[in-house]
């Protein structure tokens, strides 16, 4: 799934993405330590994977898009 990066703390590795609804998803440094960045700006496209739906959609994976 693609998303765009919404905020990002270097510090503790953690953030958001918006979907493409605009729906605003958090992430914890996991799934950003999972994807092998070294930073992320926001407005970056990123693909990302999830598990749960709804309100228990939580991401696993954070990396950069690539075409």
């Amino acid at each position: 799934m693609q998303a765009t990066a919404y905020t990002y703390d270097a510090e503790t590795r953690t953030g958001s993405v918006l979907l493409d609804d605009g729906t605003p998803v958090p992430f914890g440094a996991p799934a950003f330590d999972a994807g092998g960045l070294r930073l992320l700006r926001p407005g970056q496209r990123v693909r990302i994977e999830t598990e749960g739906k709804g309100e228990s959609l939580r991401i696993t994976l954070v990396t950069l898009q690539t075409f």
